[in-house]
């Protein structure tokens, strides 16, 4: 287990991006130089740092503040086409700054006037947030036993959270705690705190960069100002859960489209027949059905993805109970079938490259162990639920963070 040490906030001064097309210009231009190395950093288990450096540095994680602080404010979709061009390069950096994104929603619902102020100019300068919010040892996800007391001008918080993905690159890590009224909140803790530690303790066999490992708290102290509420994200109709959601449709759909793009590239290698003329491509018709499966599964994610961010979207400026439901049930479908399409696309690339498909050196194999483990993340069988029970009585949906 390794402990990391804190980056200075006062040392980051990051490029503050103006529109949803310079957006999507850098991150394709960052997703180009990530591709380099990334096999390496997956067999190997490197983290990168200097990666995500570069890409919070390039203003692309402050595309979500709001044009009133300072921000681009972005669409839903550029977000997500972000985040699907990084996981396409690079599974754990489409994923590390999830939860960052993630935060900002929650700051921007509840938070104070002077709360958004303060950490919305962090953002814009580089800053970069965590996350410490699930807990490993309770019986199940919804009890947490991280608590927060009142002492002096803020807060001590005790207890210790696991997959806290983005922890060990982060400059503060928003983590969930309760007080003795059992009220939720979130705390921006910085990572420098005393009492806090960073554990690299995360194991899995896929994502195996994101840093989603242990966060301890041992009495660290929290100024009043750096906690804002939590739990009214979801009392009132909002678009935390959703836009949450979205981020991991993206994850999904990114890898899926790498995986079938890479399908391409390995069935001509494999099978150069294929480009000879028509009459041959005939030989092998299930590799070409096979394919053409593929195809229509990755594009239909990809129009779901489209479908569900202009949801979101449409509800941001007067979120109600209607609009907002109807976005999570928009982005529970193309979660749905992004989790099913990552996998399935991740699979058959292993299949169709052939032999050359088992060898560890060309890391075919990541893509479908990164989907295999971002897809575990909460269980696309409970969005078929809420779905059928819309579709069927227009039940709306739970708000809470899953959809």
């Amino acid at each position: 287990m390794t402990s990391y040490q804190a980056i200075d906030t006062k040392k980051v001064h990051a490029h503050v991006i103006q529109s949803d097309q310079e957006a999507l210009d850098i991150a394709k231009a960052l997703a180009a130089q990530f591709k380099h190395g990334a096999i390496e950093r997956d067999a190997k288990r490197i983290f990168p740092f200097e990666q995500i450096e570069a890409y919070s540095q390039s203003g692309l994680w402050a595309i979500t503040v709001p044009k009133a602080y300072g921000g681009a404010q972005v669409s839903s979709f550029t977000v997500a086409q972000v985040i699907a061009l990084m996981s396409g390069v690079d599974g754990s950096i489409g994923q590390i700054p999830q939860n960052h994104f993630y935060a900002l929603e929650v700051l921007r619902n509840t938070g104070s006037e002077a709360q958004k102020q303060r950490l919305y100019q962090e953002v814009l300068h580089g800053a970069r947030f965590g996350n410490a919010l699930a807990e490993f040892k309770p019986k199940n996800s919804s009890i947490k036993q991280t608590t927060l007391q009142p002492h002096h001008q803020g807060f001590l918080i005790n207890g210790e959270k696991f997959y806290c993905t983005g922890s060990l690159f982060a400059h503060r890590i928003p983590t969930l705690v309760k007080d003795k009224q059992q009220r939720e909140f979130l705390a921006f803790i910085p990572s420098n705190s005393e009492g806090l530690s960073l554990i690299d303790d995360w194991s899995g066999f896929g994502q195996r960069t994101t840093g989603s490992g242990t966060v301890k708290f041992d009495h660290v102290y929290v100024h009043q100002d750096d906690v804002i509420a939590f739990d009214q994200a979801f009392t009132q109709p909002t678009l935390v859960g959703p836009f949450a959601q979205i981020m991991h449709a993206a994850i999904e759909v990114g890898i899926a489209r790498a995986a079938f793009e890479e399908t391409l590239v390995r069935v001509h290698q494999a099978r150069p027949w294929i480009d000879a003329n028509v009459d041959a491509a005939t030989q092998d018709p299930l590799t070409i059905y096979e394919v053409g499966r593929i195809a229509v599964d990755v594009r239909a994610s990809e129009l779901l993805l489209k479908q569900a961010s202009d949801a979101i979207d449409a509800a941001y400026a007067a979120p109600n109970a209607d609009n907002v439901a109807q976005a999570s049930i928009q982005v529970a479908k193309v979660r749905a079938h992004s989790s099913e399409t990552a996998l399935k696309a991740a699979s058959k690339l292993i299949e169709l490259a052939g032999s050359r498909g088992s060898q560890r050196q060309d890391g075919l194999d990541r893509f479908w162990r990164n989907a295999r483990v971002h897809t575990l993340h909460d269980a696309a069988r409970w969005k078929y639920y809420f779905i059928g029970k819309f579709a069927l009585n227009g039940t709306r949906p739970p708000r809470r963070g899953t959809l």
